[in-house]
Formats: C-alpha cells, structure tokens, sequence
C-alpha cells in the first residue's frame, strides 16, 4: 500500500515490492468449491489498471479514459480504509462502467496483530474467524449497495507483517478464510492484496489452500508491467486470470488537464460485474 492509499498516521511499514474484457469462469480453482450455487460468468480484464486513495471525479475518470488504463480500483469499505469516498457512489459506478471502465472492489479490513502501526480494527486469534466473516458481509453490503452484482470479487487489502510470527501468521489465515468463506456464501469471489515478502507470501505459500483467495494481488514494486515473468511462486499458481501485481506507486501523471497520484497495476484477474 503506497502512502497515498493511507492517512500518515496509518501508513504502514512494507518490506522489499489497453488490455481486452473476458467473460469466463476462471479464478476459482484454488478455492473450495462453488458447485452448490449457480455463480454468474466471472468477468475479467486484462490489461493495465490504476489504483489509488479517494475515486476521482467523474469528469477526472472521463478525462483519464485515454486507452493507457482500463481498470481503476476502489476502496469500497473497511475500518481501515485511509480515505473518505465523497466521489464512490451509485450513480458513479453506472456512470464510469458506462465510460468504460472496469472496477476492482478492494476492501480494508483487519489488521494483523503483530503489525507496526496502529489501525482502527485489528485481528486477533480470538476474534480472527468471526471479524472475518463480519467484515466479509460489511464488504458484500457495501459492493451491492454501489452496484456491484453477485460474481464479482472482493480484494481484501492485508498489509506487510512479520509471517514468521507463527501465531500472527496463523491469526491473519483463519480471518482470510473466514473472509473468503463468507464472500462465497454470499456469491462474490474471493481475493487478497499483498506483499511478495510477507501477506501475499502467507497465502502463495500455504500448505492448507482451503477456503484461501482465489485471487491474488501481489504488491512488488519492480516497474514491470506484468503477471507472469515476475511471479515469484509455483508457474501454476493462481493461473487463468486470476493475478494483479501493482508494480509502481506514487505516480503522479496528468491526462487532458485533470492530475492524480496513483498506483499502476498489471491486472489479469476478475472485476466487478456492474449494470
């Protein structure tokens, strides 16, 4: 998470890190199965996406419909998201996808207790199963009320910590579980924003898959526009448009006069099914 995603106050120490529209049903091989519900065609893009704090403004969004970006993710709810959405309504949402524009839902939700700094809602091993599956639902209400229909995912955004602290570690995997778990109950697919060295790291490489994300978004700022040649764990993971890599932040750019500090992603991976 670059710190225009966050106040200051709740920045978060991290360690070192034109595309076309698919209807498919891919990114959900590596969660439990989905076969008890009938989930709607998982919409996905491929191409290059933006991210960043507050949604801009309608006009900005129709100014930045360039061609250079096709995706913009939004911050659709969580304790701990850094930013207030006076832009990040219904009526945007229509009118953006309408644009042109493909969304990515994220959603910031508990924090690891062994984390640095301090976050309005944190996890602990206590509480990891049931915050998870409340914050799940908060996330589910708040992606429908914006119109983002049932099959499309939600990224849960999981800051860098030390997953060495197997008792932290084991704290963020059963919140994650529970969150994923729930979003699928619901009928909305499961994803996660991480870092290569640490949260991102927790979910590639747990040996337990169940009721792990789907879809993985991976933060390693190394300035390549890609989700294969830097993916850095098996080949076979997370494939069939299910990966996001952020790999710049703190870019600030203009486009037909409106500027905005933004996070680039490469993204082959499932959005929001709006309309």
């Amino acid at each position: 998470m670059s710190s225009h995603r966050q106040s200051k106050k709740r920045r978060y120490i991290t360690w070192a890190a034109v595309g076309a529209v698919v209807a498919a049903g891919a990114g959900i091989a590596a969660q439990t199965s989905m076969a008890a519900t009938t989930w709607p065609a998982q919409k996905t893009y491929t191409g290059r996406a933006f991210d960043t704090c507050a949604a801009p403004s309608l006009a900005a969004m129709k100014a930045w419909h360039t061609g250079f970006y096709g995706a913009a993710a939004v911050y659709v709810g969580g304790k701990n998201r850094g930013c207030n959405q006076p832009n990040l309504t219904t009526s945007w949402v229509k009118s953006v996808n309408a644009v042109g524009w493909k969304l990515i839902p994220i959603y910031v939700g508990a924090q690891p207790p062994c984390q640095t700094g301090s976050s309005p809602e944190k996890i602990t091993a206590t509480t990891a199963a049931s915050l998870g599956a409340h914050d799940a639902a908060d996330a589910v209400a708040k992606a429908a009320a914006l119109g983002m229909k049932a099959g499309s995912p939600i990224y849960l955004d999981m800051e860098a910590y030390d997953v060495t602290n197997k008792a932290c570690n084991n704290a963020v995997l059963t919140y994650v579980r529970s969150f994923t778990k729930t979003l699928r109950g619901k009928t909305y697919r499961g994803g996660m924003y991480g870092f290569t060295s640490s949260s991102a790291k927790a979910i590639a490489t747990a040996t337990d898959k169940t009721d792990l994300p789907g879809n993985l978004w991976y933060a390693l700022w190394d300035k390549k526009n890609t989700t294969t040649t830097d993916w850095p764990w098996g080949a076979t993971q997370f494939t069939n448009h299910s990966r996001g890599h952020q790999y710049m932040v703190n870019s600030k750019e203009t486009r037909n006069g409106y500027t905005i500090t933004v996070d680039r992603d490469a993204w082959d991976a499932p959005v929001a099914i709006v309309g």
